[in-house]
């Protein structure tokens, strides 16, 4: 199959794996997994910044929570700069169905030149972040796509959208990329609050479709 770039290329997927490992860890050690990444973070202080920030604006540890809501984390340095990111999720078991009702993310992309398109390039990106973790795919059924048209290929809707917070941490530094910056922390996020709701069941592929979550909180 011949394929082309995704939004936020490799490191799309792979801080996925990373940040629902670093996770699990934390989960093993019976640490908070932010405290736990401000402790693997301790030698940079840009990093830790977005941390603090995301953890602060999302009140982790501190936000009184629906029954049947969890938060999850994720952090990321994502062409070249930082992010970090943290969601309210509930999940219905009885369908798999997990809907995300909040997300929050703090962002130091260097000096912010122009400061509300960071902001959007930072929006934009958590939603294609969103769509990918939870709906978008295709099915190749002997070498070929089967969704050949929109009205087969599912993307999010406005009523899919959750509220969602962003902070700019200014810095002297130079200025990096910002298409990509927020792609990368939704999905662990999103599948570190599911493992919190079923009480460590992980999940490991992308999408989260309601079939996989079921057949991994089933198992």
């Amino acid at each position: 199959m011949r394929v082309g770039a995704w939004r936020g290329i490799s490191p799309g997927y792979t801080v996925f794996a990373m940040e629902t490992i670093v996770d699990e860890v934390a989960a093993a050690k019976s640490v908070d997994p932010v405290a736990y990444r401000l402790v693997l973070l301790k030698d940079d202080a840009r990093a830790q910044a977005v941390v603090k920030a995301a953890a602060e604006m999302s009140g982790w540890g501190k936000r009184k929570l629906p029954a049947g809501h969890a938060m999850g984390f994720a952090y990321s340095n994502l062409i070249r700069g930082y992010q970090a990111g943290a969601v309210e999720v509930s999940l219905d078991k009885s369908t798999g169905a997990i809907k995300v009702h909040n997300m929050w993310a703090a962002v130091d992309c260097g000096r912010a030149l122009q400061p509300h398109n960071v902001w959007v390039q930072m929006e934009g990106s958590m939603l294609f972040g969103l769509g990918a973790a939870l709906i978008e795919h295709l099915d190749i059924v002997n070498g070929e796509v089967q969704q050949v048209n929109f009205n087969q290929y599912k993307v999010q809707r406005m009523a899919d959208i959750p509220p969602i917070d962003i902070k700019i941490i200014q810095s002297d530094a130079p200025p990096t990329g910002m298409g990509e910056a927020g792609v990368g922390i939704i999905a662990p996020a999103i599948a570190n609050a599911v493992a919190t709701l079923t009480g460590g069941k992980r999940l490991r592929q992308l999408p989260m479709s309601p079939a996989r979550v079921k057949a991994v909180i089933s198992a």
